[in-house]
């Protein structure tokens, strides 16, 4: 079955119980992707190292 004749018999199953149908295939998907976006990006945030320092005194001319 695809997912043509799962939203006809979605569509027939709640028309014949009196519910709303069900949203259209593909209604949400940006939705769905920019959740997963976001959740990807706060993971990389908190899972980052931290950030790095150069050691004091080292590295610098004397003078």
């Amino acid at each position: 079955m695809d997912i043509v004749q799962q939203q006809m018999l979605d569509s027939y199953r709640a028309a014949r119980h009196g519910e709303a149908p069900p949203p259209l295939p593909g209604r949400h998907d940006l939705d769905v992707l920019r959740g997963l976006r976001d959740r990807l990006r706060a993971r990389a945030t908190a899972f980052a190292p931290p950030p790095r320092r150069p050691p004091h005194g080292r590295g610098r001319a004397a003078g």
